[in-house]
């Protein structure tokens, strides 16, 4: 067994970097786009604490938990540009925030509707662990944590949902990815008007050559400094604030003043570090974060209350419904509606690949949309997450 925690910390980033190599290769390439590569960031760290070769609990993890998850939301948020995101036009707002909200409403409802099947033994772990799903499903994989942290999931239901959320999670993906090949002819059936997309292609090409820069070791420390500091800063100013149950501590203060003070950094001047590769660092350190949820989930708790999997199940089949009938309603392009999707079920990390999948030049607007995500995650994972303990109160 490896356990020193830098040696740990080395398996994670060569897990990583083998599969981001790979996924450079033409064949890798081809691989990826059938088998997203964020599954194997959580399954290859697990099937290694699994069989014994890392550990399932290290200090390393709670470092990676404390710290490197909020540099990470800030420094995915400081780059974000709401006025470009509100010029992309009302359909894909819509779209989006529709998909947030049937996040939020469809997890209590899936609860109240088959909540009763809950073993008692997992008492109010059950409402705490779906708290913790839906902060993934809103905002990604550091709203996953963060979200678990502020409920006090405990690790071994953290570890049940980690991997319920990575199945049914890209199953959705998996469907969205047939759709980016099939999407002028459900657009042309749907009369959908597509001609916003070459608009926003344009936006894109003009940010990124606005940003673009040579990276220096100047900006890499700022970089550096803005993140821990950052996270210093919001941790202190989390300790002025009270607790309010299991939902509202300090964690969850630190990582709401957190994603403000990256939103408030996104309209100065400091933004411009996008283009020395602060969301790059930011990327870093959340996959690191998936690592990590991955190298602490076993497989066989899933097994163990399955009752868990048929309310997610039942939860993200709500959200693909209402979010294809609104689509339908509003006559928008597929592309909306899976970019949209996509930025609340996975975030980040995994939006720009659905967006990338449709054409690689609209790619960034899977970023903002999933940057958007971390933005209003917290807050809307925090609201699911007190729907989701009423819930409880009355099962």
């Amino acid at each position: 067994m490896i356990d020193e925690p830098v040696a740990i910390l080395a398996v994670l980033l060569g897990v990583l970097a083998g599969l981001f190599w790979f996924a450079a290769h033409p064949v890798g390439e081809r691989f990826f786009k059938i088998i997203p590569l964020l599954v194997f960031a959580y399954f290859i760290p697990t099937g290694l604490s699994n069989t014994g070769i890392i550990p399932l609990e290290s200090p390393l993890y709670e470092f990676i938990m404390d710290w490197l998850l909020p540099a990470s939301l800030l420094l995915l948020t400081m780059s974000i540009d709401i006025p470009a995101i509100l010029r992309l036009g009302p359909k894909v707002l819509i779209l989006f925030l529709g998909g947030t909200a049937t996040i939020v409403i469809g997890g209590p409802l899936a609860y109240l509707a088959v909540g009763w099947m809950m073993p008692a033994e997992m008492g109010d772990q059950a409402w705490r662990g779906l708290a913790a799903l839906n902060g993934s499903w809103i905002g990604g994989g550091a709203n996953f944590a963060a979200i678990g942290r502020s409920v006090d999931a405990s690790d071994s239901t953290i570890s049940m949902i980690a991997v319920i959320d990575v199945a049914l999670a890209n199953v959705w993906m998996a469907v969205l990815l047939f759709f980016a090949g099939r999407d002028k002819q459900m657009d042309a059936a749907l009369g959908a008007d597509r001609s916003s997309l070459d608009v926003l292609q344009k936006k894109i090409e003009s940010f990124q050559k606005q940003v673009a820069t040579t990276v220096t070791l100047k900006h890499l420390l700022a970089i550096l400094f803005i993140a821990f500091g950052g996270v210093v800063v919001a941790s202190q100013a989390a300790s002025f604030f009270p607790e309010k149950g299991a939902i509202l501590n300090r964690f969850a203060w630190t990582v709401i003043f957190v994603t403000a003070l990256g939103v408030t950094i996104s309209y100065t001047p400091l933004r411009k570090l996008e283009g020395a590769g602060a969301s790059k660092i930011g990327s870093l350190f959340l996959y690191l974060l998936i690592a990590r949820i991955g190298a602490k989930a076993e497989f066989s708790k899933v097994l163990d209350a399955p009752a868990l999997l048929l309310v997610a199940a039942v939860w993200i089949v709500f959200h693909a419904v209402v979010m294809l009938l609104l689509r339908r309603l509003l006559k928008a392009p597929v592309f909306y509606m899976a970019v949209g999707s996509q930025a609340n079920i996975g975030g980040a990390a995994s939006a720009p690949v659905v967006a990338g999948a449709f054409h690689p030049a609209l790619a960034p607007v899977g970023v903002l949309m999933g940057v958007a995500g971390y933005v209003i995650g917290t807050a809307a994972g925090l609201l699911c997450a007190y729907l989701l303990r009423s819930v409880d109160q009355l099962l």
